[in-house]
């Protein structure tokens, strides 16, 4: 159950009519998924019609995520551990483990893909889940759970497929496309393939976006205190959100 929570300051939309219509509403509390004991609560932003491409791009700015068509950030009572975090793409300058990850996984064929349902993906996103996150309740997502999670979008979404030369898919990445950056929805890849794939899809991710000139990728919320979300931070220079200031 959700309850309307007044008291959340108000933000720039894209238009007026967009500020004054939209709401956001305060979730019950339930138990956080990165760290132990330790309750989560998220402000969701509604009606989800009227977020379209251009006011999704400032939800985002303002630290907001989205999952299939719920817009969302943290909103919880006594814990600010989760922080909106953005890769710096044009100044970003890789490690040399990432330059070796790069250049070891160059031959991967890149290609768009419809957002729709497509059987040899959810076989790989079962693969990938039932070995990443055992436990976690992923590994009992039906395919309807992971078409309404990750195939339902109003906004610029966009799905990446990656092959081997000889047509063996190996990782699939969701991305939408804002104003500013691209944000990184989900990757699931072959949790057998040697080399770090995972790595390897924020590296083209970052090269996407100084293809098309976006200065930003945004990749969630990094929780510094959780080893699930230490990943993020190698990638710099970076920015996370902070008392609504880029920093």
């Amino acid at each position: 159950m959700v309850m309307p929570c007044t008291a959340e300051p108000a933000m720039s939309h894209p238009t007026e009519l967009t500020f004054k219509t939209l709401q956001f509403y305060s979730t019950a509390s339930y138990p956080c998924s990165y760290l132990d004991d330790h309750e989560a609560r998220s402000l969701v932003a509604a009606p989800t019609h009227l977020i379209d491409a251009p006011t999704y791009s400032r939800l985002v700015e303002q630290g907001f995520r989205r999952s299939g068509l719920f817009t969302y950030r943290p909103h919880c009572d006594t814990c600010q551990a989760c922080l909106p975090i953005r890769i710096d793409v044009n100044h970003f300058q890789p490690t040399r483990t990432q330059a070796k990850l790069w250049r070891r996984h160059g031959k991967l064929q890149a290609t768009n893909a419809p957002l729709e349902f497509n059987a040899e993906h959810f076989a790989l996103y079962r693969r990938y889940v039932s070995t990443r996150h055992p436990g976690a309740g992923m590994d009992d997502d039906s395919q309807a759970q992971y078409s309404q999670f990750l195939l339902t979008s109003r906004v610029d979404s966009t799905l990446i497929e990656f092959r081997t030369p000889e047509g063996v898919l190996q990782m699939v990445s969701i991305i939408d496309v804002l104003a500013t950056g691209l944000s990184a929805v989900y990757t699931f890849f072959d949790p057998d393939a040697p080399g770090s794939l995972g790595t390897y899809g924020v590296l083209w991710q970052i090269d996407r976006c100084r293809a098309m000139e976006l200065p930003w990728l945004y990749l969630g919320y990094w929780i510094k205190e959780s080893r699930k979300m230490a990943y993020k931070s190698q990638y710099q220079p970076y920015q996370i959100l902070q008392d609504g200031v880029w920093k």
